[in-house]
């Protein structure tokens, strides 16, 4: 069997892979994409667009049935949970189409099958029994990662779910149990709750959404409690059983009293872990770290001509911060002079629950850790008047500077189409700009973004409007 060549052969089509391998075939390179699955990855196909489809669906919901609240009447409101499925599928798809095109457009090649590494630029992609060899001098691995399950919290597709079981229900919970308070857990869980569902989130950290600042999750805390969801922090289920009729739990609370409670089912989301198995990494000496791929800051692996990128690299896990990455890989490769490692200090953060999360750099506590002497700026939703007239009040806007510097370390926002907003925060961040730009630059009124310059002003007790 003669091996088709290549000048780059990327292993994964999700937004990692698929990136590198338009970006190699624009800097002239002859490239190919393997891909076992779906292009486009998890994001595309059963995380981030998807679950962005169904999250719309919910809000709409949310505001029918708070119409009066606006002037607006709406009776007998109700949903089909089958075509809610089918429109977040249908979206999934047609954006699946699109990369197909992309790649098409751009000459890149798209072998299906589940590929292996065989050493000397070799790498095997199987599928139906057919075995397709295919080489190149450079490799990037972008295989990405998968729901994380333990020994007794284990998905049975049935009442107890992983994400892509959640995205396709077959029936409506009536209680739902979820398992972790990361980005993944907290939106299904305002994804049911507004559908109706009685929503519980257990999660092991002492607060909700972890990694955001501690004011945040304070704040969001408290809003998800007021939306009706029972929040158990600092607590695990030790133990989680399905039957035909829903789920039992037993959960180990923060004060250490073991509680039994039943559910009609439950969601896992305990964090992911890389696809590094069965990719023959091991035959050609590439190293991982607890289920990751490890690399240098450019993706490369330590082995020559191959490269890793994305989710089976760690974290962050974020399909933009993958995309990155991919395009710094191929350059690299390329020889390009000006490329600059990714700094994971500028990568945005997006959570799409109601309301809405965000976040970029460093939180208060992070940066006091680092030694900084910080000024901190709050400004909340309700001193603002697009969000009252929007009738979005809730919420807030913070942001921390270095005192001796005027740099930008961190800002972090809750609230109404905050995911829209931090990107201009995190244009901030990247340009190293200082309060005083931030103070000088004009924001439009009457806009959300009004907010954001408020913080600063904040910052430095030159508050306006609260």
């Amino acid at each position: 069997m003669s091996a088709k060549t290549y000048d780059l052969i990327v292993i994964g089509g999700g937004p990692g892979g698929y990136v590198a391998a338009i970006r190699a075939a624009q800097l002239g390179m002859k490239a190919c994409v393997v891909e076992r699955e779906h292009l486009g990855g998890i994001c595309l196909n059963w995380g981030c667009i998807p679950t962005k489809a169904l999250l719309r669906t919910s809000e709409i919901y949310h505001y029918m049935e708070n119409a009066k609240a606006y002037g607006l009447k709406a009776d007998n409101i109700g949903f089909d949970l089958d075509a809610v499925v089918k429109r977040s599928r249908k979206v999934a798809g047609q954006l699946n189409s699109g990369v197909t095109h992309l790649l098409k457009k751009n000459k890149v090649d798209v072998v299906e099958g589940a590929a292996s590494l065989k050493g000397g630029g070799k790498v095997v992609a199987e599928k139906d029994g057919k075995a397709t060899e295919l080489s190149a001098k450079n490799i990037i691995i972008a295989t990405g990662a998968r729901a994380r399950e333990l020994p007794h919290l284990k998905a049975d597709g049935e009442r107890i779910w992983t994400y892509k079981h959640a995205m396709t229900p077959k029936e409506m919970p009536s209680k739902l149990l979820v398992i972790g308070s990361g980005a993944i857990g907290v939106e299904f869980a305002s994804f049911y709750s507004d559908m109706g569902a009685d929503v519980t989130i257990v999660e092991m950290v002492d607060r909700i959404l972890p990694v955001e600042d501690e004011e945040i999750s304070a704040f969001m805390g408290k809003q998800l409690t007021k939306q009706g969801m029972t929040l158990h922090t600092g607590a695990a289920v030790e133990e989680l059983k399905a039957n035909g009729k829903g789920v039992s739990a037993k959960i180990k609370m923060a004060d250490g009293k073991v509680e039994a409670a039943d559910f009609s089912h439950a969601i896992l989301a305990i964090g992911i872990v890389g696809n590094t198995e069965n990719i023959g990494l091991d035959a050609v000496g590439v190293k991982t770290d607890r289920g990751h791929i490890t690399t240098d800051e450019y993706g490369f692996t330590g082995v020559e001509g191959i490269w890793a990128i994305g989710d089976v690299t760690g974290a962050p896990w974020l399909a933009h911060k993958a995309s990155h990455e991919g395009i710094i890989a191929v350059e690299r490769i390329a020889g390009q002079n000006n490329v600059h490692p990714l700094n994971k200090s500028n990568i945005p953060g997006c959570t799409y629950c109601r309301p809405q999360v965000a976040s970029v750099g460093l939180t208060e506590a992070k940066a006091k850790e680092a030694g900084y002497d910080v000024k901190v700026g709050n400004f909340p939703f309700q001193g603002n008047g697009k969000a009252i007239a929007l009738g979005e009040p809730e919420g807030m806007v913070k942001t921390i500077f270095d005192a001796k510097t005027g740099e930008l370390l961190g800002a972090h926002m809750a609230g109404a189409e905050v995911t829209e907003l931090i990107q201009g925060f995190g244009i901030a961040k990247t340009l190293e700009t200082t309060e005083e730009d931030l103070m000088h630059t004009v924001f439009p009124h009457p806009t959300l973004s009004e907010m954001m310059h408020e913080s600063v002003l904040d910052a430095y007790d030159k508050v306006i409007h609260f």
